[in-house]
């Protein structure tokens, strides 16, 4: 979900390396060489032969509750985390006259996708108390990342956006440049992290060992570079209940008669 500026991407790849080992050490059997990179990401969320993902929490709060199995929730430290918890930014451009999110009404809100938590659902919470029958925006665009959405707001394509708090950290820690055009208006609430999945059928064995590799690699010195590039800095299991607050978000903007963003 993360490779975006490369070093994240290459960091994750290292990441990667560093479980495979220990997986490898536990006596699971068909680990993979390497990260599968070609298959979309929201691809590899079902596939019966997935061992390890990470998904948004809104996908999993309403589509794949019981179809897959949680291994645990990072806890990065960027701006906007804390704990296994994080938030979005939201985006204007570095010249927009805005000063409060209801000065956005009419403009041009960019989302990353629709079944986003975090450029989604986490912003139409937001708005929801400013809307007028059920609207807001004057249009939404969708972009296909939180990076598209960045470049769109900073080149005047789109007046505003959420983003992914850790998305906007990794760039901020490794390539500022690219947000010399936005700054953030406001923030939202935070929600469960970007949870690390499973296919259904993992055994409870398979599910102790990815946890064990996980937690494992926190306390590894070895890790320690790869795990600064990325922000991580541990992992929790979180309560099952932790992921109703997604879905609480949801209805708390129908009740306020703001069902879509719009």
């Amino acid at each position: 979900m993360y490779r975006d500026p490369p070093v994240v991407a290459a960091a994750t790849r290292a990441l990667w390396a560093l479980l495979r080992e220990r997986l490898c050490a536990s006596d699971m059997v068909d680990v993979p060489d390497a990260l599968d990179e070609a298959i979309a990401h929201d691809a590899a969320w079902l596939d019966p032969r997935l061992l390890l993902a990470q998904t948004c929490s809104y996908p999993y709060a309403v589509q794949l509750r019981g179809k897959v199995r949680v291994v645990a929730n990072p806890v990065y430290d960027h701006p906007g985390c804390a704990g296994a918890t994080s938030n979005s930014m939201v985006i204007v451009s570095r010249e927009s006259a805005a000063v409060v999110v209801g000065d956005l009404r009419g403009r041009t809100a960019v989302i990353n996708d629709w079944r986003s938590n975090s450029g989604m659902n986490l912003l139409r919470h937001l708005i929801a108390p400013h809307a007028q029958r059920g609207r807001f925006f004057g249009q939404i665009i969708v972009s296909g990342s939180h990076v598209a959405s960045i470049a769109q707001v900073a080149a005047g394509a789109a007046d505003v956006a959420a983003i992914d708090c850790v998305t906007y950290g990794n760039l901020a820690r490794h390539d500022p440049e690219r947000l010399r055009g936005v700054r953030v208006l406001a923030e939202t609430v935070r929600t469960p992290s970007l949870p690390y999945i499973t296919r259904a059928s993992s055994t409870d064995a398979e599910l102790v060992a990815l946890r064990e590799a996980l937690f494992g690699l926190i306390a590894d010195p070895a890790a320690k570079d790869v795990r600064d590039t990325l922000g991580l800095r541990g992992f929790e299991v979180l309560p099952e209940s932790s992921f109703d607050a997604v879905i609480g978000l949801e209805q708390e903007a129908a009740a306020c008669g703001y069902p879509s963003l719009a």
